[in-house]
């Protein structure tokens, strides 16, 4: 089995070649004319369909607000089901839940690497 740092080398090289790649397509997109056209019109439509959507909006004040609180709800069971879920599996427990339509999940633990600065 290969070693954890070479492994993350070889990412970051990869990382590397993707940004050059990119770089070289966004400079072409650039020095396109027709390119530059369309994303001038494409700016003005998101902006104006921005405006929309907020007068919209406005008179629906109290569905945002409820909106907003539904997500903060659904964001603290995700992080509870997981803290539950790794208790019961350092436990030893079995985990599995079901939904309504009785599809079966089981839990996908990942791990990342955060920088030490």
């Amino acid at each position: 089995m290969q070693q954890v740092q070479e492994i993350f080398q070889r990412i970051e090289e990869n990382k590397k070649k993707l940004k050059d790649i990119n770089e070289v397509l966004k400079d072409a997109l650039a020095a396109s004319q027709s390119y530059q056209e369309v994303a001038e019109q494409a700016k003005v439509l998101n902006e104006k369909k921005r405006q929309i959507k907020k007068d919209i909006e406005s008179g629906f004040v109290q569905e945002l607000t409820k909106k907003e609180d539904l997500k903060i709800d659904i964001a603290s069971d995700i992080e509870l089901l997981t803290d539950v879920a790794l208790s019961s599996m350092m436990k030893g427990e079995s985990v599995g839940i079901s939904d309504k339509y009785e599809n079966e999940y089981e839990p996908v633990f990942k791990v990342m690497f955060k920088k030490i600065t």
